[in-house]
């Protein structure tokens, strides 16, 4: 394992969130400080029917290595058809179950988290991955239980049907994003299992990762909506850097490398794409916050857009 992935050391990595880590986010995120990317979750289904949506989000950045595909399924016989189409795409390092997410479309499918409801299912679709694929490495993403908290329960199937990590989001289904996460539930999967441990929820700063490091045991952390809006997370985690420390004018090469990737991966349309991303990223710490956002919505051109942002992320124009 230690070619693609080394756990000798904390790792840091960028969960997938839908809609907002594509290509462009993660190799800005990996350019500055993190250990593995991985892709938007991606139906199985959609795969198997071909979709060209799907297959354009499973491309990744020639930064991205390595580089993990997160698919979600509910049926062994269309996760299998899933990997073997992923089987002849090159660069991709490792295939990760979904069985964490929480929306009610995906569950209702049976997927995401609804397979913490069928350990022995999610099990048999683990090993069906793992003995399917002929990528490097196999992972999960959980959640502590769909009602209940199981995290023991749920940690040793994954670890029995044959992953090479685990990767624990600290609620229940029923828990959503909004209540209180349980690291010491991580902290007692650690315990259980042998394979390597990457906890996720709530981790938003620096001074929390290595907190939850520290707290868990850990073999790294993942981070999603921390991120967003906040990409110098990484470079922070890599070079122990406290939140109140970060160089403006490294905020500003960070987010115009954003922006340039969002324009070379969709084209034009990227720069209105764009717009979401540079409303968190002014959110605090500028003048005139406010009115930047409003012109920025009105702007279609990414060469005004990109003058734009140069300006108002200057070093000069921070509170």
């Amino acid at each position: 394992m230690k070619a693609i992935l080394d756990f000798s050391k904390p790792l840091y990595v960028l969960a997938p969130l839908a809609g907002l880590t594509d290509l462009p986010f993660r190799s800005v995120v990996k350019k500055f400080g993190a250990d593995l990317t991985v892709s938007e979750m991606i139906s199985s289904n959609a795969l198997v029917h071909n979709s060209q949506k799907s297959l354009k989000m499973v491309e990744k950045s020639p930064l991205e290595v390595p580089y993990s595909v997160q698919i979600a399924g509910a049926e062994e016989a269309i996760v299998k058809r899933a990997v073997e189409i992923l089987n002849g795409i090159d660069g991709i390092d490792i295939i990760d179950l979904n069985c964490g997410c929480p929306v009610p479309k995906i569950v209702s499918h049976g997927s995401g988290s609804s397979l913490l409801l069928d350990l022995e299912k999610m099990g048999r679709i683990i090993r069906t991955i793992k003995e399917t694929s002929n990528k490097p490495l196999t992972s999960a993403k959980v959640r502590i239980g769909f009602q209940e908290k199981r995290p023991v329960e749920i940690a040793r199937t994954v670890e029995d049907a044959g992953a090479d990590f685990i990767a624990v989001h600290g609620r229940t289904r029923a828990g959503k994003f909004k209540s209180e996460v349980d690291y010491d539930a991580i902290r007692r999967i650690k315990e259980s299992v042998k394979i390597p441990v990457i906890a996720n929820g709530d981790i938003t700063s620096y001074e929390k990762a290595q907190w939850v490091l520290e707290f868990t045991g850990a073999d790294g952390v993942m981070i999603g909506r921390g991120a967003i809006g906040k990409p110098w997370i990484f470079y922070q985690l890599k070079h122990g850097v406290p939140d109140d420390a970060i160089d403006p004018k490294l905020k500003q090469k960070i987010i115009l490398e954003h922006f340039d990737q969002m324009i070379a991966f969709y084209g034009e349309y990227g720069a209105v794409l764009f717009r979401k991303h540079l409303h968190t990223y002014s959110k605090a710490g500028y003048k005139g916050a406010s009115e930047f956002r409003n012109r920025i919505n009105r702007i279609g051109s990414p060469e005004e857009m990109r003058e734009l942002i140069e300006t108002f992320f200057d070093p000069s124009n921070v509170l």
